[in-house]
């Protein structure tokens, strides 16, 4: 924003600056070794279960809005849906 008007000085996005990779700084890695007890069979740990956690809700208000049913109930089959409640 403009501090003198108070309006936006990118009013579109074509005027709107986007960073680029050139613009970055420079990203030092360190890989630091530790030794963890609470590690899976193959000693790794899970990272993705984050991104399914919504998942299912998703479906669910995706399955509401389409249909009009709610369904609350894993796994959402079609005979849930097309059941008379």
């Amino acid at each position: 924003m403009d501090p003198a008007t108070g309006r936006w000085n990118a009013t579109s996005l074509g005027d709107y600056l986007v960073p680029v990779n050139a613009d970055a700084p420079d990203v030092t890695i360190d890989l630091i070794e530790v030794h963890d007890e609470v590690v899976g069979p193959l000693g790794v740990k899970g990272v993705g279960e984050i991104g399914q956690v919504g998942a299912a809700a998703a479906i669910a208000n995706a399955v509401f809005h389409a249909t009009g049913r709610r369904i609350r109930e894993l796994p959402m089959t079609a005979e849930l849906v097309m059941d008379p409640p």
